[in-house]
């Protein structure tokens, strides 16, 4: 009795409450929310923006922002699970559209193997240079993503076995970094370790809407056709000695366990001949850099925005130049040119028109 007392004296005391919550406004809470749909359809819409070309300065993003540091992100494309990690460098201004480049890591690798700046030190550079880098994670069958792939048209993997949609991965990449960060549509690049600089080739010749420019690092071109919407700018940088993707054409004999899953790789010469010619360059490269162990050249006169570079190093095997590890077993990386660096002067260099 003394329990169901107590309860009828709550209750009112609740409603009491109510009641002089909803006198002190004037307005009951269903009132209130009438008032504001009200308010929602009769307000006029903002002006839609016209429509801005290719190089207009980003939106501001209204996703949550990205601080300075590390994430990780996940996103379903294709009804697969996919994730990728982004580096912010500390002291980017928020207010002003910056560079991003994709890095792609190499067939069996992951995103965090190619984040590891002990072994390519691009977050280094991304601190230092002030763009803003991201990691896309392969195709794996694996939960934690190990062992990963990117379908590149001829190679490598379960990516490529399974006809995986890593374009489209990629293009839902940047659309989601580009709801967080502000970034300069003029200025998005990819590079790549072997199968991911194969993919970066993809990239160039599917998606060269919104690549400006690629670097490939011991990976060829892999797609059977290419015909790039407009001219990407191309560098390459290769080992002569390469003993994966050999330089002249072909796959290592003693590199891959089951051979079924790579291909015949094309010739670092043929896809460089490739481009020339896609890109409309003069035929004879210039020689810019002559290095102890380690050369460049560059094609000109090219379709705007579309130079062609190609470095090579005399050593260094399938490896990215200037690291400071490398897998076990392997051949010390070259250091008489250094990727990164090279890497960044080259896309920095870039005209914003094309």
């Amino acid at each position: 009795m003394k329990g169901a007392l107590l309860l009828l004296a709550l209750l009112s005391a609740l409603c009491t409450s109510a009641a002089g919550a909803q006198e002190a406004t004037g307005q009951s809470v269903r009132e209130r929310i009438r008032e504001r749909i009200e308010q929602r359809r009769t307000s006029p819409s903002p002006p839609a923006r016209e429509s801005s070309p290719a190089h207009a300065e980003a939106e501001p993003p209204e996703a949550a922002l990205f601080a300075a540091g590390d994430h990780a992100r996940t996103l379903t494309h294709g009804g697969l699970q996919r994730r990728y990690l982004i580096h912010i460098p500390p002291g980017l201004d928020p207010a002003q559209p910056a560079p991003l480049v994709l890095a792609f890591h190499g067939g069996g690798g992951h995103a965090e193997y190619m984040a590891d700046d002990t072994r390519y030190g691009l977050v280094a550079e991304a601190d230092r240079a002030g763009f803003v880098l991201v990691f896309p994670n392969g195709y794996s069958r694996f939960p934690g993503g190990r062992l990963a792939t990117w379908n590149a048209g001829g190679c490598c993997g379960d990516a490529r076995d399974k006809g995986i949609d890593d374009v489209g991965f990629v293009r839902a990449v940047v659309a989601d970094v580009q709801a967080r960060v502000r970034i300069d549509p003029a200025r998005i690049f990819a590079t790549g370790m072997s199968n991911g600089a194969m993919m970066s080739y993809r990239l160039a010749c599917e998606a060269a809407d919104l690549f400006r420019g690629i670097a490939a690092v011991a990976g060829t071109e892999a797609v059977a056709h290419c015909s790039p919407a407009r001219a990407v700018a191309i560098l390459h940088i290769h080992a002569q000695n390469d003993t994966h993707v050999l330089y002249g054409g072909g796959a290592g004999e003693a590199a891959f366990r089951d051979r079924t899953k790579v291909m015949e790789f094309v010739a670092v010469p043929e896809t460089v001949s490739r481009w020339v010619k896609r890109n409309q360059c003069q035929p004879a490269a210039q020689r810019t850099r002559e290095l102890a162990g380690a050369y460049c050249e560059r094609y000109e006169g090219c379709r705007a925005g579309g130079p062609v570079q190609l470095c090579v190093t005399e050593t260094g095997g399938h490896s990215w130049p200037g690291a400071r590890t490398v897998r076990r077993g392997k051949e010390a990386a070259s250091t008489a040119l250094d990727a990164n660096s090279t890497i960044w002067a080259f896309f920095s260099g870039l005209s914003e028109q094309r």
